[in-house]
């Protein structure tokens, strides 16, 4: 199952398009970035630059998560 963790912006979007026309299923993860999520540890720990969409697919290689 991949995870995708976005806000409705124009590039959040983009990721939902192109997982909706491969027919992959995925879980979206809300993170406001008007509240300042995108700092908190917990998504820093997926994105440790704080940037938006990050994905999270945990059928990696070798049965690792990659994001």
């Amino acid at each position: 199952m991949i995870d995708v963790y976005t806000w409705p912006t124009p590039n959040g979007h983009k990721v939902h398009i192109m997982l909706e026309e491969c027919a992959l299923p995925y879980t979206v993860h809300a993170i406001d970035i008007g509240a300042g999520d995108q700092f908190k540890p917990e998504f820093l720990k997926i994105s440790p630059n704080n940037k938006m969409p990050a994905i999270v697919d945990s059928d990696g290689p070798d049965g690792k998560p990659i994001s």
